[in-house]
């Protein structure tokens, strides 16, 4: 089997989901390896080179040795190896309810119906903001989600005007994290409510660092 018909997986593992509209949740992740950012407050960076090469196959496999019907691509940058769109397909043949974590940067229009988008727009503290492909604001599909990580006011202020100036498809809801460790969490909730006019936007804290102080999400 060739390289062109395997992906590169740095790890398949069952937890909890930490973010989105999932929180809470048992999942089952497939972590792939490999990124083309390189964000300042990047929690996963040993996933950028290790990993086992596995086709969709073994990968299905794997995943079926766990009991949850939630499955969540991440990274890294999970688009960077585009045989992950077949990936999630077959997944979602299989009664999977599938999640991807992306980043802003890959084109995401090729992303099957089925599957729930957490986009991750790059805020001007990652140093990756010039990266985000803002088509991609376009062709969301309802139900997914745009996260921004905000380090500081800097990046706060920042958020607001791309909630003010993009609107997303109903059913669809923009979401700020504070960064984890850097930023309190009670200074975003204070700037959130501050905001006149109602800014439209969700809070979230990773819930894999309050339980495990984990940065990875296991």
């Amino acid at each position: 089997m060739t390289f062109a018909n395997q992906l590169k997986v740095n790890e398949i593992f069952y937890s909890l989901q930490g973010e989105s509209v999932n929180s809470g949740l048992a999942t089952v992740f497939v972590r792939l390896s490999g990124c083309p950012l390189r964000c300042n407050y990047c929690d996963t960076s040993y996933a950028f080179y290790k990993g086992k090469r596995f086709s969709i196959a073994e990968i299905i496999s794997a995943v079926a040795d766990f009991p949850a019907k939630r499955v969540c691509i991440t990274g890294g940058e999970p688009l960077a190896q585009p045989l992950v769109i077949l990936l999630m397909q077959q997944l979602c043949d299989l009664d999977y309810q599938v999640s991807l974590e992306t980043s802003g940067a890959l084109d995401i229009s090729q992303v099957d119906s089925r599957v729930f988008v957490v986009l991750d727009l790059k805020t001007p503290t990652s140093g990756e903001v010039d990266k985000n492909l803002w088509s991609n604001l376009a062709v969301l599909r309802k139900n997914s989600q745009v996260k921004m990580v905000v380090c500081n006011r800097l990046d706060f202020d920042w958020a607001v005007g791309i909630i003010r100036k993009y609107s997303l498809i109903e059913g669809s809801e923009w979401l700020l994290s504070p960064m984890t460790p850097g930023l309190e969490p009670a200074d975003l909730a204070e700037w959130l409510l501050a905001c006149r006019p109602y800014l439209p936007a969700r809070m979230q804290i990773q819930l894999h660092k309050v339980l495990w102080n984990d940065v990875a999400g296991k």
